[in-house]
């Protein structure tokens, strides 16, 4: 397996997802750090990062978070 040319954006995500191994919110990293959901849904398909989605209770509304994480494929890939 070759190691995945990466953008300077994908290697600015991996350092947010790699600081907290639960990972953190697609919508995190669209809001709050400006990151297309084109990019993240390429680090799924590539398999270096993880997306977990899930409906939770927020009040009386329910709604659906998407968890995003770095996989070990993903932090080989930054180990350079």
């Amino acid at each position: 397996m070759t190691k995945p040319s990466l953008t300077a954006d994908q290697c600015r995500a991996f350092e947010i997802l790699a600081s907290d191994r639960h990972g953190v919110t697609e919508d995190f990293l669209v809001l709050a750090h400006r990151f297309d959901r084109d990019m993240i849904a390429g680090l799924v398909h590539e398999g270096l990062v993880a997306a977990q989605r899930k409906t939770v209770k927020a009040g009386a509304r329910t709604i659906e978070v998407v968890r995003v994480r770095i996989t070990d494929a993903g932090r080989k890939a930054i180990e350079g």
